[in-house]
């Protein structure tokens, strides 16, 4: 055993040796510390943990948030190149948030750029930096060999490319959702065997002209060291460039090699007076050897450093399996405890038939007796469940964080193997949707239950989006992850889809849609956009499909002459013709105040609006919920929603065939006015 830890640590070394030349995390300790364990370290190490899921679901893998108070406030960003896999992008940006993590205990401002096996960045700071051009500090590593071919040749070759690059790089157009936004991999002959292959990326954030700048600068440093050697990095807080004799990054796999171009002008010198351009490893024309003992020094004090940490790995290595878990999982929280696989099988008496409460596409849900006599639920996610190992730690960090009593509560987790448990509280009664769908559950919800239950759900997204520490946006808000509790409480369950907000951060985008189609807005479910006003259009469904014991994803037809349409569209005509208390479930009876009912549907319809905008946030419909005295505003024509992923392909299809011979396809906004607040 000790010969094989030795072994791994001297692995560990070399391997480590490899990257740091490529790769460093930069503790930028001129700008601040902050005391350990502390609240800013408490919300550093909290959306850092954040970003793997939140990077890989936006669409051009860029997210930037915020987390806390200041000045406690931690702004972070988190970026993979074009072209990354949810796998890659996520694993770098998980490995450079640790990295970060470890690095600098308790700098307030760090960045690093991770580049194997392909590049990302991430940044947090305790003050906002988007769109600022930072170019200090910028750590420089090269290859210690020379060049072999003409040095001249060579430099006319790789100006070149640098040049050209530079120009694509910093006109990409400036927005997330651009494929090559501020990025470039290229590659040029130098010999009949060797190529030059080169890497530029700035920040999604910057503007042209400081990308240009940023890049510029990168490669005069470069220059100006070390030009006779194979290969080098730059690394800035604004950008990043790398050139090398080898494919080092998987995307020179589908870059072919043209034929040498005519050489062109070397790269322009800094303009006089230019301070950001003038700046430098040596800060004006110091010698080479300046930045070479700069680098060596350092690079002595990281090998012996990383002797130390792998002496510590083969220590973690001998430790029980336990605490194997806990140490590289980031899901271990003062909130929730870790269980073995063994306990839970007894819990449940080995998963049996009789203890099973449901299944899902995630996998099944069993109830189970702790030793202690604790009722819990076991969710147990299947090992092809669409929820992943992912979605699965979003979900236990989230929940772990909040308390709220009308939010389900995480007690525990278990990840052994290819098992991934999680345990909550058990709610006796069930989902709302056991007993709303079921003609013979239906009338054990009556109104005040239901009004009840409403009112509770409303509680529980405000917390959510506005009290809790985090803000976060649950994507999937529906009937069967509304659990109930013994006095009939409803409690928002199923956080796998959630994404955390920053404070200054109020929607986002994804390519993964993912849900349920009768509960999806418009602009979530058409175009991958999300944000709070997607999970109070999904609350209005909830409200009406509450009141009337109907699902939306059935077809509802008003007369013979109609077309049929999902329960919105048939709640909305009901409205119109002002008839709203013939949406009231007949299993509710008589017993129930039909201004309540009223101003029920009044709220859900403002919820289910197209425009996003027009959408009243959870404050404002809690109070418009137990107030009689606020106006209501009068609520305008929903869109059409598919109630299928059939419906929403056809839709596609006739927009994109719309837009191919300039005919539009869409609703038109009825701006009726409706005045009555009770029927007629």
């Amino acid at each position: 055993m000790k010969q094989w830890c030795l072994l791994s640590i001297l692995c560990f070394v070399l391997i480590s040796f490899g990257i740091a030349s490529v790769s460093a995390q930069t503790c930028m300790d001129n700008d601040g510390h902050f005391r350990p364990n502390g609240t800013y370290d408490t919300n550093r190490r909290l959306i850092l943990s954040s970003l793997p899921s939140n990077v890989t679901t936006q669409e051009g893998l860029f997210f930037n948030g915020s987390i806390g108070q200041e000045p406690n406030r931690v702004y972070a960003i988190g970026i993979c190149i074009p072209g990354s896999t949810p796998q890659d992008c996520s694993d770098c940006i998980k490995s450079a948030s640790d990295g970060l993590i470890h690095s600098c205990p308790n700098q307030t401002n760090a960045f690093t750029w991770p580049g194997d096996p392909t590049l990302c960045y991430v940044r947090y700071s305790n003050t906002s930096f988007l769109g600022s051009s930072d170019l200090d500090p910028h750590p420089l590593f090269f290859n210690t060999g020379d060049i072999n071919s003409n040095l001249t040749e060579f430099t006319t070759i790789w100006e070149g490319l640098v040049v050209r690059m530079i120009d694509v790089a910093s006109t990409a157009k400036n927005t997330p959702s651009s494929s090559n936004n501020h990025y470039k991999a290229d590659m040029a002959p130098l010999t009949a065997l060797e190529n030059i292959y080169a890497l530029m990326q700035c920040t999604p954030d910057l503007s042209s002209g400081d990308c240009d700048n940023c890049l510029r600068q990168s490669a005069r440093d470069y220059q100006s060291c070390c030009c006779q050697k194979r290969g080098g990095v730059v690394m800035r807080p604004s950008c990043f460039f790398r050139w090398d004799l080898y494919k080092y990054s998987k995307a020179f796999d589908n870059i072919t090699v043209a034929s040498p171009p005519p050489p062109l002008p070397p790269m322009a010198s800094p303009p006089p007076g230019d301070d950001h351009a003038r700046r430098t490893n040596n800060d004006s024309k110091g010698t080479p050897s300046g930045v070479v003992a700069a680098i060596i020094v350092p690079t002595v004090i990281t090998v012996f450093i990383l002797l130390v940490i792998g002496v510590v790995l083969c220590r973690r290595i001998m430790s029980t399996q336990r605490t194997e878990v806990e140490s590289d999982s980031d899901i271990s929280t003062t909130h929730s405890s870790q269980y073995d696989f063994k306990t839970i099988e007894a819990a449940t008496n080995k998963f049996s038939r009789s203890n099973k409460l449901g299944e899902g596409g995630f996998g099944e849900v069993y109830k189970g007796t702790l030793s202690n006599g604790t009722e819990v639920a076991v969710k147990r996610l299947s090992k092809n469940s669409g929820q992943g190992i992912r979605e699965f730690k979003n979900e236990a960090v989230l929940v772990s964080k909040l308390q709220h009593r009308n939010l389900v509560r995480l007690l525990g987790f278990c990840l052994e193997g290819d098992e991934k448990i999680l345990i909550y509280e058990f709610v006796p009664n069930k989902s709302l949707n056991h007993f709303l769908f079921d003609p013979e559950k239906q009338s054990q919800l009556n109104w005040t239950k239901r009004y009840k239950i409403i009112g509770g759900i409303a509680r529980g997204i405000l917390y959510l989006h506005q009290d809790s520490q985090l803000t976060i946006i649950h994507r999937d808000l529906k009937a069967s992850n509304i659990l109930l509790d013994a006095n009939m409480n409803p409690k928002i369950s199923d956080f796998g889809l959630s994404t955390i907000f920053g404070m200054d951060q109020t929607r986002g985008n994804t390519s993964r849609i993912a849900g349920t189609y009768g509960y999806m807005s418009p602009e979530y479910a058409m175009h991958g956009q999300y944000s709070m006003k997607s999970d109070i259009y999904s609350f209005g469904v909830l409200v009406l499909e509450i009141i009337s014991g109907k699902k939306n994803s059935r077809a509802y037809q008003m007369d013979e002459t109609s077309t049929p349409g999902n329960l919105v569209t048939y709640v909305w005509m009901l409205w119109k013709n002002g008839l709203p208390l013939e949406l009231v479930d007949p299993a509710i009876g008589k017993n129930y105040h039909s201004n309540e009912v009223t101003r029920c549907i009044h709220i859900a319809l403002l919820c289910v609006q197209e425009n996003p905008e027009d959408r009243p946030m959870l404050s404002t419909i809690i109070l418009m919920l137990t107030s009689n005295t606020i106006t209501v505003p009068v609520p305008r024509l929903p869109s059409f929603i598919p109630r299928s992923r059939q419906e929403l392909d056809q839709i596609s299809e006739g927009l994109e065939s719309s837009q191919s011979t300039g005919r539009s396809v869409g609703h038109s906004v009825n701006d009726v006015s409706i005045t009555d607040l009770d029927p007629r």
